[in-house]
């Protein structure tokens, strides 16, 4: 399969493109195209991946890729990005978040089942071996009651606020304790703020998001019974098992999330976003 690469910004990108191109990780494939923010990021990207095609329109790509991964810093520009591709039913790994307004999303995910394109997004975070493990040793803890997360984050970051790198500790709270997450509370301090995410089961889940001097991410659960702590780690190759995931979607067709799961991180983003501001716990839309 030929594959193409619509932004060059983040190291993602790169990293991508080497596991292909020439650690040959991924049998059958190929990343043969990308376009970049700036013609020098393509050019930069392409020959740290051996990409032989840089191209100045993404749109060029069309009808010479078999699949697409868009890679865009900012969310607000990864379906516009993707949208040509999914309406001539080529498959599309969307890097996460997977969008910046849960509505465009929908529509978008729409368009795509019509047009039999399968789509996909997801942080690589829980699909490290760490996290694995952390999710592993959950049974023996009793009844969870309790859950928090810690991890880097700038509020202001110029790549969407607390959608760029909140949506990691997003992930690895739904992925640990659930996708039943009602409403959201942020407060705001002097190095970031702390967030709680309100279960309709009544869990207690609180995330650090830390904006200087944080060294990583960790994750803790509170059971009946026992308590575990873990900080993840990132495996000695953290992209692997993700290029994996979304390649093998490529070839099989069959989208490894749900719609709905892909949409819920962004509607808890975008309630926390509002939370930021108002000062209030917020709704998380359904």
């Amino acid at each position: 399969m030929k594959l193409g690469i619509i932004g060059a910004e983040n190291t993602h990108t790169a990293a991508i493109a080497k596991l292909i191109n020439i650690e040959k990780k991924i049998a059958g494939c190929s990343v043969d195209y990308v376009w970049g923010e700036t013609i020098e990021l393509a050019k930069e990207a392409a020959k740290a991946g051996q990409i032989p095609h840089v191209v100045a329109r993404s749109g060029q790509m069309l009808g010479e890729i078999d699949a697409v991964i868009v890679d865009q810093r900012h969310p607000r520009y990864h379906l516009k990005a993707a949208l040509p591709f999914v309406e001539r039913g080529i498959p599309a790994f969307v890097d996460k978040p997977f969008c910046y307004r849960s509505e465009e999303g929908e529509k978008f995910l729409k368009i795509a089942k019509k047009n039999g394109a399968p789509v996909t997004s997801f942080s690589v975070l829980p699909l490290q071996q760490s996290f694995k493990r952390f999710l592993h040793k959950l049974s023996g803890l009793g009844a969870i009651v309790a859950g928090t997360t810690y991890g880097t984050c700038d509020l202001k970051s110029k790549w969407g606020g607390v959608f760029f790198y909140g949506i990691h500790q997003v992930d690895m709270a739904l992925n640990a304790f659930g996708y039943n997450v009602s409403k959201v509370l942020i407060t705001k301090n002097g190095n970031g703020a702390g967030g709680q995410l309100i279960y309709s089961d009544g869990k207690i889940v609180t995330m650090h998001l830390i904006k200087d001097n944080c060294p990583g991410f960790a994750i803790t659960a509170a059971g009946s019974e026992q308590t575990l702590h873990r900080e993840i780690g990132f495996d000695r190759n953290s992209y692997l098992t993700g290029v994996k995931k979304f390649t093998k979607m490529f070839t099989t067709g069959i989208e490894p999330e749900p719609h709905q799961q892909m949409l819920k991180p962004v509607k808890i983003l975008e309630a926390m976003e509002r939370s930021l501001k108002s000062g209030q716990i917020e709704k998380v839309v359904k």
